[in-house]
């Protein structure tokens, strides 16, 4: 479970995240959406610690992100905006790094990956030095190392990027299977057909502020009429 406590965030004079109030339950897949600039990795950078919180705070299974940090990262795994991250190790390299920091034992992380980077094509790869990888298998690594450890909790920034399709549907599939195990997905997206198939629950986020979060179903029943989870979004974004 993610909870986000009343946080803001603010460079120079400008609020980035205003009073930012959201649970994310285990078991769900939650979509964050909005536009360019929104907060979204702002505040995915707060959760992740990568980002310092002003003011609030951030539990990950009721760890404090801020007070206890070591503790929070031990709960979750990330796959970050930038799949760009230490490139001169090779692929297996970089897993086995991971899996070094999270105490993942032989057995279990070889399994891991013979498994994912067989699934997504990149099992002869591993050998290569990530920097030789294109967007794309940067970005499968990255999704491999994330769930090594099996984290209780998985954010992803974007994580479709990149993505040829049998990935992404291999990802949503992934995607599903965690939380249907119990398990909590924080994902933030452009791709509204992804969020309206495969999400539990969304929030919507402009300007820092959390203009909605629920079921796409409460979403319609909020509209006057019948509308598409794009034409729902365009509306509450622009008023």
């Amino acid at each position: 479970m993610i909870e986000i406590k009343n946080v803001s965030k603010s460079y120079a004079s400008r609020k980035i995240i205003d009073g930012l109030d959201l649970q994310i339950r285990n078991g769900e897949v939650f979509g964050f959406l909005g536009p360019n600039g929104a907060g979204k990795t702002t505040t995915i950078k707060m959760i992740t610690g990568i980002t310092k919180i002003d003011s609030g705070d951030i539990l990950i299974d009721g760890k404090s992100i801020a007070a206890e940090p070591i503790e929070a990262k031990k709960l979750f795994g990330l796959v970050p905006d930038n799949p760009d991250i230490f490139l001169k190790l090779k692929g297996i390299e970089y897993l086995n790094f991971l899996a070094d920091i999270y105490d993942v034992d032989s057995a279990k992380r070889k399994e891991h990956i013979e498994k994912w980077a067989k699934e997504f094509g990149i099992y002869n790869n591993l050998n290569d030095r990530i920097q030789s990888y294109s967007h794309g298998m940067r970005q499968k690594i990255n999704l491999i190392g994330a769930t090594l450890h099996s984290p209780n909790n998985i954010i992803l920034d974007e994580p479709m990027v990149g993505l040829d399709p049998k990935s992404s549907h291999m990802l949503k599939n992934m995607m599903k299977e965690y939380s249907e195990s119990g398990k909590t997905v924080f994902f933030s997206t452009h791709v509204l057909e992804v969020a309206e198939k495969i999400c539990d629950r969304i929030g919507i986020i402009n300007n820092g502020k959390l203009l909605f979060v629920g079921t796409i179903d409460e979403l319609k029943a909020q509209m006057k009429e019948e509308k598409s989870l794009e034409d729902m979004f365009l509306e509450i974004v622009e008023e």
